[in-house]
């Protein structure tokens, strides 16, 4: 099984599983996917998913170069894999739970796609990133390269981009593509389970919006903003407050 799901109470861990292949994501990999983002969906008992190796080391080393060369002059599987591919990033990328990707290594490509579409990626020492195509003479799927400029800016991204070039863990966190330098993801999923998940679900929805160029107020938005006051994360919220004690969500 090179991709699986695991949970642990309300945290669940997508798990890439190809350390002899560097975690490289074959066609099969990427349709199970939004399988697993569907299982987890599912499952209310969960709060945040994790996405990291299993077995540490590299997080990802992007597609797996041996099955493109054997297939790549078969139009149909192209196809097919460019599709698999923009299926399982925009499942990611909308997935209704926050999303962290733990990076312990190399996080390349395609890989290095996968983290784009998480909500927060946290960088452990020896973890480095890049987009490299253009060393390859192929492009980035239109979808990923605007997560990365909604990360990091159009200038960073054309000189990512342009190069292929690696970065280290410090200057991925300096352009804006890491949010947290950690050995591990579990001081961060810890305050996320500490906070509001209708909270959490909420906001994520509004960015979401936002980056997909929403600018102005919506029915929708006025809706959710107005039902927090009578949910009962709010009545926590507020009586742990005033009680002068941490919530219990």
């Amino acid at each position: 099984m090179t991709l699986r799901l695991e949970k642990d109470g309300a945290t669940a861990r997508l798990l890439i599983d190809r350390a002899d292949k560097r975690n490289a994501f074959t066609i099969a990999m990427w349709q199970s996917l939004p399988e697993l983002l569907a299982e987890a969906a599912a499952d209310p008992a969960l709060r945040v998913l994790v996405v990291k190796s299993a077995n540490g080391g590299a997080f990802c080393a992007g597609a797996d170069i041996a099955e493109l060369l054997a297939r790549k002059d078969d139009a149909q599987w192209r196809a097919d894999n460019q599709s698999a591919i923009n299926r399982a990033q925009y499942e990611l990328t909308r997935f209704p739970l926050p999303t962290v990707a733990m990076v312990e290594g190399d996080c390349i490509g395609g890989g290095c796609g996968i983290a784009l579409a998480c909500d927060i990626r946290v960088a452990g020492p020896q973890a480095r990133f890049g987009i490299t195509p253009a060393k390859l003479g192929l492009v980035y799927p239109l979808h990923d390269v605007k997560l990365l400029v909604d990360l990091v800016g159009p200038g960073q991204a054309r000189r990512m981009l342009y190069t292929g070039m690696l970065l280290g863990a410090q200057e991925a966190q300096g352009i804006g593509l890491v949010e947290e330098l950690a050995p591990n993801e579990d001081a961060l999923v810890a305050q996320i389970l500490a906070a509001s998940p209708f909270s959490a679900r909420a906001l994520k929805q509004f960015v979401r919006q936002v980056l997909d160029g929403q600018v102005a107020e919506d029915t929708q938005s006025l809706d959710v903003f107005a039902s927090a006051f009578t949910g009962t994360d709010f009545h926590e919220g507020t009586t742990a407050f005033v009680e002068k004690r941490k919530p219990r969500f």
